[in-house]
């Protein structure tokens, strides 16, 4: 039986719950629609921008411009102290309404430059959705059903990046890449229904009037304190690592079908609607991974679990893209097999969902939340701007996508030194 429809959860609990995962599908969708996009987006803005649309040029823009949605991902960490101070609700229904406006707004750019400015702003809005809703949910259920409602949330996401993977197939493969960039505005519709239904969790409630005193930028020194400092610093090290495997997983997926396919001679609307089906089919596995997740960390703990995700990642992007890829235009059935474990690895974030929340009171937890799954998307562009680089000087992304397996490598030498909060209850 489904959790959220048993009558032990309130109203409140069950409306904030579909709230925080509409929010987060949303979000999921409005993210993935440029990843679906890459390619016939920079064929068309390149030229206009004086440079030319060769397969170095794109991957090397692409890489740049994915780059800077992380360092606006990552600029969302200031949406933690907002949530903090002013309710998680409140600030989740700021972050959704930012990054449809800059989504829709993309649309109608004339050159690179302006999507990449664009996309920059939406990242913003979109790292803080998740940060509110995982915070929501965590303080809002029972402990009893906490660590599903975490990982029914997190389904959300993927959920997201399957209907944008539908849209594609439906709609950018017909209308083009402007039309999907203004599907991904509409997650602004929803806000009227979390505005007039959703009420603030009691945890939070209870330390509002403290929390209101609170000058804005005091959860983060409370997570830099000698008591969360080292919790706060291997958390952002594990997101790090998962931030850098999400090239391979998910967002360079659509641009390694779409060539191996045009290698094999499908071109066009047919390469596309490929795309969208490894899309799918990464999503379909990564939501069997969240719902997994609950039961993988009361089994072997929250680093046991993260660990499981992690030795995934190893194994499957380095397979698929430094060895499958290249098997040239046979490689796409074994390109799918492997997209499933990819996407079954991808589930690595539902962790954090269950766990981060777990580590911190609820005076921070919001910052912490905010601050571990964001601060570390500043690395990430680093390494987002290193593997475009890779790929233009290489000609192929698979050599320089499946050097990113050795974060996930690095990740799995740290976990023993995380916080492990399997039987514990969520701090007051």
């Amino acid at each position: 039986m489904i959790p959220i429809a048993s009558p032990i959860l309130t109203s409140n609990q069950i409306r904030g719950f579909w709230a925080s995962w509409g929010g987060w599908a949303l979000d999921g969708m409005d993210s993935f629609v440029y990843a679906l996009v890459l390619v016939p987006s920079l064929r068309e803005l390149l030229p206009n921008s004086g440079i030319a649309a060769t397969k170095a040029n794109i991957g090397h823009y692409g890489g740049l411009l994915f780059a800077l949605f992380l360092i606006g991902w990552g600029l969302a960490f200031l949406w933690g102290p907002v949530g903090d101070k002013f309710g998680r609700v409140r600030t989740l229904m700021l972050t959704i309404v930012w990054y449809s406006v800059f989504t829709l707004l993309s649309a109608f750019v004339a050159n690179v430059w302006q999507l990449a400015v664009l996309r920059l702003l939406a990242g913003i809005g979109i790292g803080g959705e998740w940060a509110m809703g995982g915070t929501f949910v965590a303080e809002a259920w029972p402990e009893h059903r906490r660590r599903m409602g975490a990982g029914y949330m997190h389904t959300g996401y993927y959920v997201g990046i399957f209907l944008a993977a539908l849209a594609n197939y439906a709609i950018g493969s017909h209308y083009g890449w402007r039309a999907m960039f203004i599907v991904g505005g509409a997650p602004a519709l929803f806000l009227a229904w979390i505005r007039y239904g959703v009420a603030e969790p009691v945890a939070w409630k209870k330390k509002e009037s403290v929390l209101r005193s609170w000058e804005i930028w005091r959860p983060f020194a409370t997570l830099f304190s000698p008591q969360w400092r080292r919790r706060t610093i291997l958390n952002s090290l594990f997101m790090l690592a998962s931030i850098t495997g999400l090239w391979a997983g998910t967002v360079y997926v659509p641009a390694a079908i779409t060539t191996l396919a045009e290698a094999g001679g499908r071109i066009g609307p047919q390469a596309a609607q490929l795309a969208s089906w490894g899309v799918m089919l990464v999503s379909f596995a990564t939501i069997l991974g969240c719902l997994a997740m609950p039961w993988l960390a009361e089994t072997t703990g929250r680093r046991g679990a993260l660990a499981l995700f992690f030795a995934l990642m190893v194994i499957f992007i380095a397979l698929t893209f430094g060895k499958v890829f290249y098997f040239g235009a046979g490689a796409l059935p074994w390109f799918f097999v492997c997209l499933f474990f990819l996407g079954f690895g991808g589930a690595n974030f539902a962790v954090y969902t269950l766990w981060l929340p777990e580590q911190y009171p609820t005076e921070c937890r919001a910052s912490a939340f905010a601050f571990s799954t964001s601060f570390a998307r500043f690395g990430g562009a680093g390494i987002t701007f290193l593997v475009g680089s890779g790929v233009r000087r290489f000609g192929s992304l698979g050599a320089p996508v499946a050097m990113t397996s050795i974060a996930f490598a690095i990740g799995l030498l740290l976990i023993p030194f995380g916080a492990e909060t399997r039987g514990r209850s969520l701090p007051s």
